[in-house]
């Protein structure tokens, strides 16, 4: 194990990953390794990190890494962990084991709901685990403003935001600047900044939030 993945295991409080480096489709190997590998390619691209960066985080050598990226090679459960651990993630979040089947859909009677002073929430997204977006619709009475109590906290680094106005006009104020945003309007901007929105009309407004969550770095 390098010293590096060490160094990072006692950072973080919790073990480093087994030392098992041995990646063979026959002893066990995962066996859509094309998906697999695609997969850890766009995640470490996502975190602008090198093959050397990743194998540094994780004890893999960089030819390994490669190699499992290409499809070429099929990693062990083992070697797999090694690697979702490099990328702050689980064994199980990098294979996607916890997610729910491929469609599903969430009635309009299954959302969940929530009611703030003058500020309504929909969220049309379903709870599951390893979800990386959530979306909802927010609905503004006259003078009535986000980010008040009870709204929920800071959204995790890394995270970004995308609005889009469906009625009236909002105002975002992203720390001392304010952008007006009427109908067909949207913004994108990062969400683990201090940030909220204002209906300073006079009329409800109505926007659509896409909250994209960060990936997480060592």
């Amino acid at each position: 194990m390098s010293q590096a993945v060490k160094e990072k295991a006692v950072r973080s409080g919790v073990s480093a990953p087994p030392e098992t480096d041995a990646v063979d489709a026959r002893s066990g190997g995962l066996t859509d390794s094309a998906t697999v590998g695609s997969r850890i390619k766009a995640l470490r691209e996502a975190m602008d990190l090198s093959l050397r960066d990743l194998s540094e985080r994780s004890g893999v050598s960089p030819t390994m890494l490669s190699q499992v990226e290409r499809g070429a090679t099929s990693p062990t459960l083992a070697v797999a962990g090694k690697i979702a651990w490099g990328l702050d993630l689980s064994l199980s979040q990098l294979l996607r084991l916890d997610e729910a089947p491929h469609v599903l859909v969430s009635h309009a009677a299954d959302h969940r709901r929530h009611e703030r002073v003058g500020h309504r929430i929909e969220e049309l997204t379903p709870p599951l685990p390893g979800l990386r977006a959530d979306v909802s619709t927010h609905e503004l009475d006259a003078g009535a403003i986000t980010g008040t109590a009870g709204d929920a906290p800071m959204h995790e680094p890394g995270s970004r935001e995308t609005a889009a106005v469906l009625e009236g006009q909002v105002v975002l104020v992203f720390g001392d600047d304010e952008y007006l945003l009427g109908p067909g309007d949207s913004v994108t901007f990062d969400a683990d900044l201090p940030h909220h929105f204002e209906n300073q009309s006079g009329e409800p407004t109505r926007f659509i939030a896409v909250i994209a969550a960060g990936l997480r770095r060592g």
